[in-house]
């Protein structure tokens, strides 16, 4: 049995534990009113831009087809495995690291690469395959741009078919407590046959309708990418919000155990003193 010093100890320690671990969760909470309100802001952007792209599609000439969106047999894949630089976040990064090992085992008749953003995953894939790129630094100064970049780098091989088909893998947000892995198709781009019963929308184009193509289908694929690294950060503070919240409550309650064994062994303990201190009188007494 642990003595009372050793038992104080622990419930110092314990409590310094839950310092920590409220500290994060305040901060992550903090953070992912910020990253929510991103996500939330982006998302009716993304969409809209698609939908334009298939309006815009379905009434253009069917025999010139977007590099992007053209389909060729598939050889090499690249996965973009989108996680985070940290961890303390439940399963937040083995979830995606998961998910990606499932892919490997379902496309393992094709040659595949993978672009890591974030170090969790970097770490993970470094150990048993060679990275195409990692590109976890994208988290010290988050913006479009940089995403941009590296959305920029994957479309040119695309074109040039060092790849056939490009996916990327991330965490979606649906609320602090709620994160959805997600595996999305980013090149090439599905175009959405035209439907019998589809009502075209009159729009007035200009230039003309392959022009806007051109121009809003690689800003489609940035923002989906940038899309999804938003999702993965309000995902990310989500997940250790709550970690971290029940981790407190795990400290607070393995801290009122050892209270209670505490008080119970210095009772013990009291117990004890006064029995041989009473013993010791009452063999002076009888001496």
């Amino acid at each position: 049995m642990a003595n009372l010093k050793e038992i104080r100890g622990r419930i110092s320690s314990i409590s310094s534990t839950m310092q920590i671990t409220r500290a994060m969760k305040m901060v992550s909470a903090a953070k992912l009113k910020k990253a929510q309100d991103a996500i939330v802001m982006l998302r009716p952007y993304s969409e809209k831009l698609q939908e334009i792209i298939q309006n815009v599609n379905s009434s253009s000439d069917p025999d010139q087809v977007s590099i992007y969106a053209q389909k060729r047999e598939v050889k090499r894949v690249l996965f973009i495995a989108v996680t985070s630089n940290r961890g303390l976040a439940g399963a937040f990064n083995s979830s995606v690291v998961k998910e990606l090992n499932n892919q490997f085992q379902n496309n393992s008749q094709y040659e595949i690469e993978v672009l890591t953003i974030g170090k969790k995953a970097y770490d993970a894939v470094r150990k048993s395959r060679s990275v195409y790129s990692n590109e976890s630094s994208v988290f010290d100064s988050l913006s479009f741009d940089r995403v941009s970049n590296i959305t920029e780098g994957v479309m040119s091989s695309f074109r040039e078919g060092k790849f056939d088909e490009v996916y990327v893998i991330y965490n979606k947000f649906i609320n602090a407590a709620t994160q959805e892995v997600i595996t999305e198709q980013l090149l090439p781009i599905s175009m959405a046959d035209t439907d019998e019963n589809h009502v075209e929308t009159d729009y007035i184009f200009e230039p003309n309708r392959n022009e806007i193509l051109d121009n809003l289908i690689p800003k489609s694929i940035k923002t989906q990418v940038f899309k999804a690294v938003l999702d993965s950060v309000a995902s990310e503070h989500g997940a250790r919000m709550t970690a971290m919240h029940k981790a407190t409550d795990n400290a607070q309650a393995l801290k009122n155990d050892l209270v209670i064994f505490y008080n119970k062994a210095r009772q013990a303990a009291i117990t004890n003193e006064i029995l041989e201190i009473v013993s010791g009188a009452e063999a002076l007494k009888n001496s």
